[in-house]
């Protein structure tokens, strides 16, 4: 197993040095997600927006993207996307809310399946009315509000309120990154992205959580280390789990990525970009904000020395 170790298990990087670089990083990248929210906005799917989304494949060959655009533009629909989905014979409809009423939507489903009757298959239809897509938007966002609470509640109950809090600045730094480049790339918003943002979220305070307990094994282990130093440290001694963790999971969301298909593209990205920034901010971002908080630093003036080796084995 040694052969697959991608980082020695004894590692000596000085992380803390590298605070002067991650914190403007960090806050610059998030206030430009803010503002690309803001002012670009996000590309919001079926799911918020309200309206109708349909599938079709083509049975004669490749899809003639420009006489659907014509046919359905002659059904008096309104805002209207086609676009090609995964491949050349297959197409995806966007459609927008018909007004109140889910039969309004029902409506649009059969105007065009009666508009194409002929050398298409109809493979997936979703509608939904502008009240439920309301509730789905409340709903999201009432998860991800509720799960960072949660979070600040457990980190504050399990360690120091030092934690808590840098737990909570450093996932809604991820959330924030994350919105960012779906706003960047105009990705499809569904409720499939409030997944992908909860999952992070997890994946995040996973890997936060881990250093957080080896920093507070060590505060006990080590208390005339300076807090630099004890940081450090305690990142270099679960740098190899983390690296581990990452990489295999990026594999797996790399194959989904290439081989899941479309319809989960937009998941699987933020997905990834997530597990990315949230293994940066686990390391660069979560501990160094310990320091501006001055955690504990009263600890290292007790006289007993136990970074002894005897002591420390």
């Amino acid at each position: 197993m040694k052969l697959l170790r991608l980082v020695p298990e004894q590692t000596n990087f000085r992380f803390m040095h590298w605070r002067v670089l991650s914190f403007p990083f960090s806050g610059i990248t998030a206030v430009l997600s803010v503002v690309l929210f803001l002012t670009v906005g996000l590309n919001y799917g079926i799911d918020f927006k309200g309206g109708t989304l349909i599938e079709l494949q083509s049975t004669s060959g490749p899809a003639n993207l420009s006489e659907i655009r014509r046919t359905l533009g002659g059904l008096d629909l309104g805002d209207v996307q086609v676009q090609e989905f995964g491949s050349p014979t297959e197409v995806l409809i966007r459609i927008e809310s018909q007004g109140e009423g889910e039969s309004a939507q029902q409506d649009v489903v059969e105007s065009v399946r009666g508009a194409f009757t002929d050398g298409y298959e109809f493979r997936r239809t979703e509608v939904v009315g502008p009240r439920v897509s309301g509730e789905l938007a409340y709903a999201g966002t009432l998860a991800v509000g509720s799960a960072l609470l949660m979070i600040m509640f457990y980190i504050w109950f399990r360690f120091e309120w030092q934690f808590a809090v840098g737990a909570i600045i450093t996932t809604f730094n991820d959330i924030l990154l994350t919105v960012g480049l779906f706003a960047v790339l105009q990705l499809d918003f569904t409720l499939s992205s409030i997944a992908a943002v909860l999952t992070i979220i997890g994946y995040s305070l996973n890997d936060t959580v881990v250093v957080y307990d080896r920093i507070r094994e060590n505060l006990r282990r080590y208390k005339r280390l300076s807090l630099e130093e004890l940081l450090d440290k305690s990142i270099n001694e679960t740098l190899s789990r983390t690296t581990m963790t990452s990489v295999t999971t990026l594999l797996a969301l790399f194959a989904l990525y290439f081989l899941g298909g479309e319809v989960i593209q937009s998941f699987v990205l933020a997905m990834i970009f997530g597990i990315v920034i949230g293994t940066y901010s686990s390391i660069f971002l979560a501990s160094p904000l310990l320091m501006l908080m001055k955690l504990r630093t009263s600890v290292f003036d007790k006289k007993d020395d136990e970074t002894s080796p005897a002591k420390s084995a």
